[in-house]
């Protein structure tokens, strides 16, 4: 097959994990940067140029799109869909999954636990919006906020009023959500591929630090999810229509809640931790999902 790997950086662990996959694989493989895609969009014949050259001749499409670059990423997607190449993620869910309102909506829609969530857009009922996630302690999200940046926790109700008016005031929309105490700053990531959670972990926040997110110190063990925790990671993809995967879940006190779902997950922290070769499992689904057979004399590569 020819794949083509939509990332801005072919030096991430990520990136070049999934190159050295796909040509362990017999595969070939190329890293382009979506924002130096151009399109030609027409009913006809629609095309992606990049650099000067048209892109033509492509199996599939790895979307590793950046949140900073999700309205452009999301187009170039769309137009390699227009284009009938396979992409992992469509572009419709790398969307909803980004919007976290919209996903939290969605989920809601179908029964997925989630923390209470309260969403406002004004701060003349802030009272009423923290009792309806039930008080302080409670969680202020931005909703363009990732790795865990512009999400704050409030210990009182007068910080959280105050939190809650300060980014108003900057014209941002926020969430409101329970503090989950149970879970301890612990979350799960679940690496989902397909129908399958393939990895999971448990990431722990550094000390004094109630957000799990490794970029922010945190560390990360593998761990053994139950069921329940499987069912529920795998079918928050099929709602948000993602084929590839991180969902976060957080163990309460009523269950497993689903706190966000990334259509980009990192490879580095959850290969690492569970020792799975995570990258070679996206590819062989990939050539599953495009009938397309392991090439026998070909060898893993170097990773």
């Amino acid at each position: 097959m020819n794949i083509i790997i939509l990332s801005r950086n072919t030096e991430l662990y990520s990136t070049k994990a999934l190159v050295n996959a796909a040509e362990a694989r017999g595969h070939k493989v190329r890293v382009i940067d979506p924002l130096r895609c151009y399109m030609n969009i027409t009913s006809n014949k629609p095309s992606i140029s990049y650099k000067g050259e048209k892109i033509t001749g492509i199996d599939a499409v790895i979307p590793r799109i950046g949140a900073s670059i999700t309205f452009y990423g999301t187009a170039v997607v769309r137009q390699f869909e227009m284009m009938g190449v396979y992409c992992v993620n469509e572009s419709i869910a790398i969307s909803r999954s980004r919007d976290k309102l919209r996903s939290l909506q969605l989920l809601a829609s179908k029964g997925i636990g989630l923390p209470v969530t309260g969403f406002s857009h004004s701060t003349m009922f802030t009272d009423d919006l923290i009792e309806m996630v039930g008080g302080a302690p409670l969680v202020v999200k931005l909703l363009e906020g990732t790795q865990g940046i512009g999400v704050v926790l409030c210990e009182n109700k007068n910080a959280a009023s105050s939190v809650i008016e300060a980014f108003r005031g900057l014209k941002t929309d926020i969430l409101v959500q329970e503090f989950i105490k149970e879970a301890n700053g612990e979350d799960i990531r679940c690496f989902v591929v397909g129908d399958k959670v393939v990895a999971s972990m448990m990431r722990k926040g550094a000390e004094g630090e109630f957000r799990s997110n490794l970029h922010r110190g945190g560390s990360a063990k593998v761990i053994k999810i139950s069921p329940e925790e499987r069912a529920t990671a795998v079918r928050s993809c099929k709602i948000m229509g993602l084929h590839m995967a991180g969902v976060d879940i957080l163990r309460s006190n009523h269950g497993p809640v689903v706190m966000e779902i990334n259509s980009s997950p990192g490879l580095e922290g959850i290969e690492k931790a569970t020792g799975k070769d995570i990258a070679e499992m996206v590819i062989a689904f990939i050539e599953k999902k495009r009938h397309v057979r392991k090439n026998p004399d070909q060898g893993r590569g170097a990773r």
